[in-house]
């Protein structure tokens, strides 16, 4: 039984836990104003507000509801455009309007919740902060402008919103009366159960898993590891780092703990997918995934990052990935951790991604890189990682090898790109030719060090 409330309705179903959050509400509930888009996250047509507690404090993201595991919404609440609706237009609603910021009409209603959710977050206050939150909204009709200048208009309309801002919301009527009463509703119900089912399909985010196997997880019963408190939080401990395998990317982006230790974070994590898709996305099922592209996996590759199994056996991630989707796993082995070193305060991090679009879409090449340099210039440490180079996530131990107590310089640095581009097999494929993607890979590690030394004469 999956026990939450959908808008203003306590909803307990029978329904498989792997079904769509999408199809729930459409085909169960006859919800039909959010729609069905790409069924891969990538249009934002099918968005909708999930809230939880997070810290004690009820939280409300928006979410691509074509992803998100039915067994997800346990204990939570669960609002599409139908819960926002009141006898008349919404504030945001209309924006939109008065700016034309609809024509066809088909992805208006994702951005509506999308915007709706940036009202209610009381941190977003900014024109900048509005955009963000429509990142993953797709429009092909209206070339956006008219969209941003809806946005425009929130800004200044929630210019006085109050830090303890729910009751203000409802009276100028950006969401309906029955949100002030949610937040004790839910804590009338259980929260999703912590036991483990060895024989269940064992679900995060569902970001990847429903993309590839969406017939596998509707079909299944699953097993909510997304919710798992055991495998939530981040903490510094003996100099490490230890990551909740269930930690999003959102939740690893605001955490004061990797803010302070990676002063570029909102920069790298920019380049990670959308908001809605960084709101669901957790980091352990980046790594199980196995993508050869995995944003967050070369991320924390660079950071020679270990991983704690629910067998308490602990292994490098560097040596997770035996080749194309092979992991040095078993069946029943889930992540329950992830740790690294916290780099040293000298040392300097880069994230660096191509792909065709500058943002929100799939690399073409992504890398990153942790470099430590002594006093005389020499590399005191270093560590590497690119994906599209490789059938997995690679971890370049040639080059870091080759780079080890050398002297940074233009012909140190040559050499390096020589042995890097030796250890690595990109293919051709949509994502760009295999000499394009060798180029990008030269070109990213230049962007590196480009802070560190002068790489004006390396052509």
């Amino acid at each position: 039984m999956i026990e939450f409330i959908l808008n203003n309705k306590l909803i307990k179903t029978t329904q498989p836990s792997g079904s769509t959050m999408l199809d729930f509400v459409r085909y169960h509930k006859q919800l039909t104003g959010t729609k069905i888009g790409c069924r891969e996250g990538d249009c934002g047509a099918c968005t909708i507000l999930v809230a939880s507690f997070e810290n004690g404090k009820l939280i409300y993201r928006n979410m691509t509801s074509c992803l998100m595991p039915l067994t997800n919404a346990q204990g939570k609440h669960i609002v599409t455009v139908e819960g926002i609706n009141q006898a008349e237009l919404t504030p945001v609603q209309q924006a939109m309007v008065d700016t034309n910021g609809t024509q066809c009409g088909f992805c208006t209603i994702g951005f509506v919740m999308s915007l709706t959710g940036f009202v209610m977050n009381e941190t977003a206050i900014k024109y900048e902060d509005a955009i963000k939150a429509i990142d993953g909204n797709i429009c092909r009709c209206t070339g956006y402008k008219s969209i941003e200048k809806a946005a425009k208009i929130l800004i200044d309309k929630i210019a006085e919103r109050p830090t303890n801002k729910l009751s203000w919301l409802v009276d100028n009527k950006f969401i309906p009366p029955y949100f002030i009463d949610i937040e004790n509703r839910l804590k009338q119900i259980n929260k999703t159960a912590e036991t483990i089912n060895q024989d269940a399909l064992p679900v995060g985010g569902g970001t990847d898993l429903n993309v590839q196997k969406h017939h596998l997880v509707k079909q299944s019963v699953t097993n909510n590891l997304f919710d798992a408190s055991h495998l939530k939080g981040i903490v510094v401990e003996n100099n490490e780092v230890k990551i909740g395998a269930s930690v999003t990317v959102t939740e690893f982006a605001e955490s004061s703990i990797t803010q302070t230790i990676f002063p570029n974070l909102a920069k790298h994590i920019k380049l990670v997918s959308s908001t809605p898709i960084r709101n669901m996305a957790t980091l352990a099922g980046n790594l199980v995934n196995a993508s050869p592209i995995g944003d967050m996996t070369i991320f924390l590759l660079a950071l020679n990052a270990q991983i704690v199994f629910n067998t308490q056996r602990k292994i490098y991630l560097k040596d997770f990935y035996k080749g194309y989707k092979q992991l040095d796993k078993s069946p029943q082995e889930l992540i329950e951790q992830i740790i690294f070193q916290v780099p040293n305060p000298t040392s300097l991090f880069s994230f660096e991604k191509v792909c065709k679009r500058t943002h929100l879409d799939i690399a073409s090449v992504n890398t990153a890189c942790l470099i430590q340099l002594n006093d005389n210039n020499t590399i005191e440490d270093i560590h590497l990682a690119a994906g599209g180079v490789a059938p997995f996530p690679k971890y370049l131990a040639n080059t870091i090898l080759f780079l080890k107590g050398k002297e940074l310089n233009n012909d140190v640095i040559k050499e390096a790109i020589n042995t890097m581009q030796n250890e690595v097999a990109p293919i051709s494929d949509a994502r760009g030719t295999k000499e394009y993607k060798l180029l990008l890979l030269k070109q990213l590690f230049l962007a590196h060090i480009e802070n560190l030394i002068n790489i004006e004469e390396l052509v």
